[in-house]
């Protein structure tokens, strides 16, 4: 018998990818969603502003609006409070900017400030899991308003503008719900047949994953969707199908008819009715255990569990505190070696360090790739439309809309070609506050993305994350536990249906989690080398006990218990 504990001899510094970082993708089924919002959440209050001729605010309303490209993917009910959260997030970290700047021209104080706001900011989307875009337009935002001239009697009339424009990008993101109540919920499920199809066309670990991933996601879109409907029904009963196909794939028909399932994805997210699919094999007509659940969500001691694991997320062993640790360093580095070079905008470097760090060196490398592709190529697009933006103030005002969109629109192909977007409409801001020298705007902006992304990956290499395995060997011992417990509920005849499917769920959540933990283990440097066979292992008997109990769910089942393997 082979040992699975052996852990093989690795390098402690991993070959970094080229190509493969700036190769496009399909763009996301939802790419419009995020874009629209944005437009619709920014055109308002610039229009207002251009009308009454202060284009010279716009900076603190773009701060409000660009809260509208947050939450798209959670369900309306859990979006509206997410965003609320935004806002006041987005307001109080502008509020820390603003009371600094107006309080110390230093600028070795305003980039020590900038660098730890950007380091917080990024722990909090992390452990919030807020985003795309996460915490890189909090910085973004933040940082600018360090380098803003500013007064201490100006300040509360400059949040109100974010408030107010915040207010009304909440709206904007949140009013679809009046059309399309369970939009989020639909593509969620339509995402989770996709995968599923894939999966029992083609079974392997990749797609496996992939289908366990987007099956959890699904459910816990309906769990935070809120109370059940006639749609929210329909939607469990097709996420049970796509369960029940990539934990046992069996192609050429039945629940894993990969044809019937991608038909199903395709008329879930079509805006006509849900499909009503037959039982899944072994399950009654109803979902078992959901309710039980969504209610056990809503109790007092659970909200108290959720509070206390977001704090653990965030106490001093958070696996969050290394990229927090790397965060601060490179932003303050890049900043700093940018004022020593005479840059006037070292915030724009503090953004583009901020924007480098991912879950892991080698992922933050790829977004170093992209950020610098991305915006020495916007310089060139900022060259070519500044004339035009200098037509008439409502020239500059469609121009920052039009780049707005297309930033939302391309970013989903890849970071470096919304980068290509996001650089002038970046550019673009500062002439709402008057004209200024193109010459000195493209040099300072290409200094301080060469310098930044430098900087910030030196910081990266440097700053060691070892905490990386520590989260492996946690997922792992989890993922134990969760098997061993779905394996005695499915041989146990009188567990609840709901037991069952809550360890089914458990277990479910533990692989992605497993999943999510090796791969960003296997990216960083400087660390013992990975239990790649315990981890192979954990997997494939993790997926082994989904399919066994996939045929004993409902109180209707009555097959054999659950033996060992």
């Amino acid at each position: 018998m082979s040992d699975t504990s052996i852990r093989p001899r690795r390098p402690s510094v991993r070959a970094l990818p080229l190509a493969s970082a700036l190769r496009l993708s399909r763009p996301s089924d939802t790419w419009f969603k995020p874009a629209l919002s944005v437009v619709v959440a920014s055109a308002v209050p610039h229009l207002t502003l251009l009308a009454l001729g202060r284009l010279d605010l716009v900076m603190y309303t773009m701060a409000g609006s660009l809260c509208a490209l947050y939450g798209h993917g959670l369900p309306y009910a859990r979006r509206a409070r997410a965003l609320a959260g935004v806002v006041l997030g987005m307001t109080a970290g502008l509020a820390v900017s603003l009371v600094t700047a107006s309080l110390t021209g230093s600028t070795a104080v305003l980039i020590a400030v900038g660098a730890l706001l950007a380091a917080a900011q990024k722990v909090l989307c992390d452990a919030t899991r807020i985003g795309p875009p996460a915490h890189v337009i909090f910085t973004f935002v933040s940082s600018a308003a360090l380098f803003a001239p500013q007064h201490l009697a100006q300040i509360p009339g400059h949040l109100a503008l974010t408030l107010g424009a915040g207010a009304f990008a909440w709206l904007v993101a949140v009013a679809p719900a009046l059309v399309r109540r369970e939009g989020p919920e639909r593509r969620a499920v339509a995402r989770a047949l996709d995968a599923a199809a894939a999966c029992a066309a083609d079974p392997g670990p990749r797609t496996r994953n992939a289908a366990a991933a987007a099956v959890h996601a699904a459910w816990q879109c309906l769990l935070a969707a809120g109370r059940p409907t006639p749609v929210r029904r329909s939607l469990e009963r097709l996420v049970v199908h796509a369960e029940a196909a990539f934990a046992e794939p069996r192609p050429g028909g039945g629940a894993a008819d990969p044809d019937r399932l991608r038909a199903w994805a395709a008329l879930t997210r079509a805006r006509g009715p849900v499909p009503a699919p037959p039982s899944a094999p072994g399950t009654a007509d109803e979902l078992y255990g959901i309710d039980a659940e969504r209610a056990a969500l809503r109790a007092p001691d659970r909200r108290r569990a959720a509070r206390r694991a977001l704090l653990r997320r965030l106490g001093p062993g958070s696996p969050l505190l290394p990229v927090a640790v790397r965060t601060l360093t490179g932003c303050a580095l890049a900043g700093y070696l940018c004022a020593a070079l005479g840059v006037g905008r070292p915030y724009w470097a503090i953004v583009t360090a901020a924007s480098l760090y991912q879950a892991n060196i080698t992922l933050s490398w790829n977004r170093a790739l992209q950020r610098t592709l991305g915006n020495l190529l916007g310089v060139l697009v900022f060259v070519a439309v500044l004339p035009v933006s200098r037509i008439s103030p409502l020239a500059l005002v469609c121009c920052c809309l039009f780049f707005s969109f297309a930033a939302e629109a391309l970013i989903t192909r890849n970071y470096w070609l919304g980068s290509v977007a996001v650089t002038p409409m970046a550019l673009l801001v500062l002439e709402f506050g008057g004209t200024h020298p193109a010459g000195e705007l493209i040099g300072d902006r290409v200094l301080d993305t060469v310098l930044g992304a430098a900087a910030g990956f030196l910081a990266a290499t440097l700053v060691t994350n070892r905490r990386a395995t520590r989260r492996v060997e946690r997922a792992l011992e989890a993922t134990r536990r969760a098997r061993a417990d779905a394996e005695r509920t499915g041989a146990d005849h009188g567990a609840a249906p709901a037991e069952r499917d809550r360890a089914r769920r458990t277990l479910t959540a533990s692989l992605v989690e497993l999943r999510e933990a090796g791969d960003t283990a296997a990216g960083e440097w400087w660390q013992r080398a990975l239990p790649e066979q315990r981890l192979l292992a954990a997997e494939q008997a993790g997926h082994r006990t989904l399919a066994a109990t996939a045929q004993r769910r409902g109180p209707t089942a009555h097959a054999p218990s659950i033996g060992a393997e």
